[in-house]
């Protein structure tokens, strides 16, 4: 199960050699084994309680009706800061204790599409609250990766890709508002999409800034990622950015083409505020070198450099942004909540709840919230604010993205797995992350928090395609076929005390039809 594809449950679900119910034990079981138990992952914050029960619905559907999509009886988890109703017996947090036991009125708007069985772990508040080390929340501790035992797993997604790389699920989803899909996907093997900023819908979910969040899948393959966006995405009335989005939602399984590469032109930003991408040492940069070559030899024309006009200034005024936005749009969250136990209401109180429960929201090593400090400050949507929110387009797309894919008559940009958020969350711009390469056995072990290292041996790192507003079929078929050409996720194991050891019976039968 370490490497079961959607498409392959499938078919085993259909043929009958298992049913929803066995998946979703024996996937309860794995998190069982590995999350507070054994190497301590801590990549899943809670499940759902009812999932059992849904699964045994969801089988008789299967028998007397089909089944819906793809999707139809796959257990998915979700990050906790996407709402799922109180009902279910799950929390929506964010990873803070200031929102546990709040009730949502309703589901989020994927969660309607999708219907899950728990909750992955996050950097708390999607990494916002202030200088705390990625993967850490209060409710679920510091999540780590299963390729090494301190593996620093990026944030804020960064349950969903821990969880995703062992096979805690068959899916997993993640948000981003500037790299909390594609850098955690980056650091856990695994494929992450980050969707236009308007593809999915951001409804019930705990927002930073609407100018930037998205929801996206991370799986285990662009094949599974594809079949989860075509679910996913679509309109909702009530996120009025998704109005905008093509019509209708393509199946992104069409875009799985091995040749999709051919013929295609690629380029490789070099330059990051005036300086290069590769601060890694010397395997990181010839890795990426040799996915240069794979592209080639897939039909592609490589353009590099091709640097971005903006480059120097990228990111100047986005904390004005998102400080601005985060305060009114956590509010209005507040607001929609129809009982929060701890009485936090509104930012100002979130604050004061860290400082009163210092010893859970505040420990040793994790006790910044400078972030939500000045994001308090903030006066609102002013003229500051105003010229900030289009310096942004401007850095992002007009003299960014667009700009340099004009100049160079490009189809897509490609960045290392560990870098090249920022233009496309400016831009509200598409990213696919895939599998590269990992770390040597003679890497020097860099901390990257107080219990966290990253790099070290074995430590995996990614790829990033970027293109242009609601260009992912592209870019899919891009992510696929490298995928296919150098097959990366699979050149090495998670550490073994991390892999779950439950397996489903009939899974072997399944995989060799």
């Amino acid at each position: 199960m370490l490497n079961a594809s959607v498409l392959q449950l499938q078919a085993g679900l259909d043929s009958g050699l298992f049913t929803s119910v066995e998946l979703v034990q024996v996937y309860l079981a794995r998190i069982d084994e590995v999350n507070v138990k054994g190497p301590c992952l801590r990549a899943v914050l809670e499940t759902n309680a009812n999932a059992i029960r849904q699964a045994e619905e969801l089988d008789k559907e299967r028998m007397t009706k089909g089944r819906r999509s793809q999707l139809h009886g796959i257990p998915v988890l979700l990050k906790d800061n996407i709402a799922t109703v109180s009902s279910e017996g799950m929390n929506t947090t964010g990873g803070s204790f200031a929102l546990l036991d709040s009730v949502v009125p309703n589901d989020a708007a994927v969660v309607k599409r999708l219907r899950e069985a728990g909750k992955t772990n996050m950097s708390e508040l999607a990494h916002f609250r202030g200088q705390v080390p990625c993967g850490w929340s209060a409710r679920g501790g510091q999540c780590t990766t299963a390729y090494h035992p301190q593996g620093d797993p990026c944030g804020s997604s960064s349950g969903s890709g821990v969880a995703a790389s062992i096979g805690l699920a068959a899916v997993t989803i993640g948000t981003e508002t500037d790299g909390s899909i594609c850098y955690p996907s980056s650091n856990s093997n695994v494929v992450g999409i980050k969707p236009t900023v308007g593809l999915t819908s951001r409804v019930g979910v705990i927002p930073i800034s609407s100018a930037q969040d998205t929801v996206g899948p991370m799986t285990r393959t662009v094949e599974d990622a594809a079949i989860v966006l075509s679910v996913i995405a679509g309109e909702d009335e009530e996120d009025p950015r998704t109005l905008a989005q093509p019509r209708p939602v393509p199946d992104y399984l069409g875009a799985l083409n091995p040749d999709a590469l051919q013929g295609k032109r690629i380029g490789v930003p070099r330059l990051r505020e005036g300086s290069s991408h590769f601060e890694q040492g010397p395997y990181f940069q010839a890795a990426f070198d040799g996915a240069l070559k794979a592209i080639e030899s897939l039909g592609a024309t490589i353009v590099d450099p091709a640097d971005l006009p903006s480059a120097n200034e990228m990111g100047s005024k986005e904390s004005v942004v998102l400080n601005t936005d985060f305060k009114i749009e956590f509010n209005r969250y507040l607001e929609w909540l129809e009982d929060i136990p701890t009485g936090v209401r509104t930012l100002a109180d979130l604050i004061k709840f860290n400082n009163d429960h210092k010893e859970l929201e505040l420990p040793d090593d994790y006790d910044d919230q400078s972030r939500l400090i000045a994001s308090e400050a903030t006066p609102g949507h002013d003229e500051e604010y105003l010229r900030a929110v289009a310096l942004s387009i401007e850095q992002g797309a007009t003299n960014g993205i667009d700009a340099v894919m004009k100049e160079h008559n490009l189809d897509a940009l490609l960045f290392p797995g560990s870098d090249g958020s920022t233009p496309p969350a400016l831009a509200g711009y598409p990213i696919i992350t895939v599998p590269l390469d990992f770390y040597p056995d003679d890497t020097p072990i860099i901390k990257s928090g107080p219990h966290t290292v990253y790099p070290a041996p074995g430590l995996p790192f990614g790829l990033n395609f970027v293109g242009t507003a609601f260009s992912e079929f592209q870019l899919i078929g891009f992510a696929y076929a490298f995928e296919q050409k150098t097959r990366a996720r699979t050149r090495k194991r998670p550490y073994e005390a991390a892999i779950p050891k439950t397996q489903l019976k009939g899974v072997a039968q399944a995989f060799s039809t």
